[in-house]
């Protein structure tokens, strides 16, 4: 299952993986996608934070390739791209109800 060692790219995209996951922020973003497509209106109006910080967010889970988008018009819909980390965070969801 595992490698016998990690190359550093691997292991800066790991660390990246879990910083992105160690902030509230970016896994209600996430958690949020993965129940649908959302613009990045849609993302600040439901989780009550403002645009730029939505845009921010989703720039740096986009630079890990964690979410995708399309592009409607001048609208922007966001969606996650990941499944094993959507996994991750589900696992980790369900972890945290049954302790």
């Amino acid at each position: 299952m595992f490698q016998n060692d990690l190359d550093e790219e691997t292991l800066f995209l790991i660390t990246q993986t879990f910083k992105a996951l160690s902030d509230p922020t970016r896994v209600r973003i996430l958690y949020l996608l993965f129940q649908g497509e959302h613009s990045v209106n849609e993302i600040a109006e439901k989780l009550s934070l403002v645009q730029s910080t939505v845009s921010h967010q989703l720039r740096f889970l986009k630079n890990l390739r964690l979410v995708k988008f399309r592009r409607e018009g001048t609208t922007l819909y966001y969606s996650y791209d990941d499944e094993h980390v959507m996994s991750i965070i589900a696992q980790t969801i369900d972890h945290t109800h049954h302790h």
